[in-house]
């Protein structure tokens, strides 16, 4: 029995490393690609650094917010607000 709730944490642990790296991973190649796009299209050199680092912040926006969702949720596990 117990180790069936050892098992549980592991998987959700590695689903929340899994989502972690997809919600910094997707933002950062979208907006390189864009990038790449744009200075073969517009013949310059810059919009692909920019527009990474663009990518590079929305992913760490994405996983603050995801972390702090966690964070909330866990410190409201077990708390009925009745105290």
């Amino acid at each position: 029995m117990k180790r069936q709730g050892y098992n549980r944490s592991v998987y959700r642990s590695l689903a929340l490393i899994t989502q972690f790296g997809i919600n910094m991973l997707v933002p950062v190649l979208l907006c390189m690609f864009a990038g790449i796009f744009l200075d073969d299209r517009l013949g310059t050199s810059f919009w692909a650094i920019l527009l990474f680092f663009v990518g590079a912040l929305a992913g760490f926006t994405n996983i603050f917010r995801m972390a702090k969702h966690i964070y909330q949720d866990k410190n409201n596990d077990g708390h009925d607000g009745n105290n």
